[in-house]
């Protein structure tokens, strides 16, 4: 009869951390819509965002500080590589 009245125990306790979770559940639902409350339906839909463009001479910037980027970095390999060479040598 212990391993009943256990699972009957264990039933109860489910039951109520469900209705537990449901009430906090609700309440995050209504501080989630405090935060951003929406007032048509049409803005209940997500925004589709618009492209970001970039212009040439920016993309040129963009280019030229990777480019500089990766040639310290090979530049690190290359002084790292005859450090460790003339140690060994």
């Amino acid at each position: 009869m212990a391993t009943k009245l256990s699972n009957e125990i264990i039933a109860a306790a489910i039951q109520g951390y469900e209705a537990q979770k449901q009430q906090i559940d609700a309440k995050l639902d209504e501080l989630r819509g405090m935060l951003a409350p929406r007032t048509s339906e049409s803005e209940a839909a997500p925004r589709k965002r618009r492209k970001r463009r970039l212009s040439p001479e920016g993309r040129r910037r963009i280019i030229e500080a990777t480019k500089r980027r990766w040639a310290a970095v090979r530049a690190a390999k290359e002084k790292e590589a005859k450090r460790s060479a003339s140690a060994k040598g």
